[in-house]
């Protein structure tokens, strides 16, 4: 009988590992799996973070009510089809479409839009590891929101499955933007950032 990992420190965090043994942790320390490696998951985002996520969230909840696309916020396991089942990420806030992608435990298979709000300690796993696994994965549309600098990245998958940015340079607070992956609805950064 396997001994219970109750302490990340019980894993050999240089081993791949699947999502099966995923669910078989019991320790209270997020992470993410990336291609079968382990990531932790930063301390509790910071007070600008929560409030960008949550106007964000409010945004796009109150646009969503009643319709079929739904929106979630972290932690909420994303589990997409990269490598052989290990990959599991949580991004700060995703809308699915496709109600059959969602189960008991998160989504399964691609959202349609990913937002990942940067921080130092997550800038760059977000603009490479996550970039790259997003688009591999077919996320329509990717976002990544700077708060410290009030942008916003934009990228769409082009008709090769490829990203290319939205627009050359990044959107800033005082403007607004249609979302690619559901047009009728306008996001307004000063809200967003204010």
């Amino acid at each position: 009988m396997a001994v219970p990992i109750t302490d990340i420190n019980q894993l050999d965090l240089n081993k791949r590992y699947t999502y099966q043994d995923y669910l078989s942790w019991q320790f209270d320390e997020l992470v993410e799996l990336i291609r079968g490696k382990i990531v932790r998951m930063s301390p509790a985002p910071n007070t600008g973070h929560q409030r960008i996520s949550s106007n964000l969230h409010g945004q796009l909840w109150s646009f969503l009510r009643g319709k079929n696309c739904q929106v979630f916020s972290a932690p909420f396991d994303v589990r997409l089809p990269v490598g052989e089942n290990e990959t599991v990420v949580q991004p700060d806030i995703c809308v699915i479409c496709d109600p059959e992608k969602l189960d008991h435990r998160g989504c399964k298979g691609a959202p349609d839009w990913i937002i990942e709000i940067l921080s130092k300690s997550t800038a760059q796993k977000d603009l490479t590891d996550k970039f790259e696994l997003y688009e591999q994965a077919g996320v329509h549309e990717y976002w990544a929101v700077h708060p410290e600098e009030g942008t916003v990245l934009i990228y769409r998958l082009d008709d090769a499955g490829r990203y290319q940015l939205f627009r050359q340079r990044p959107f800033t607070s005082g403007e607004s933007v249609s979302a690619g992956v559901l047009p009728e609805l306008v996001v307004d950064f000063r809200e967003v950032f204010g």
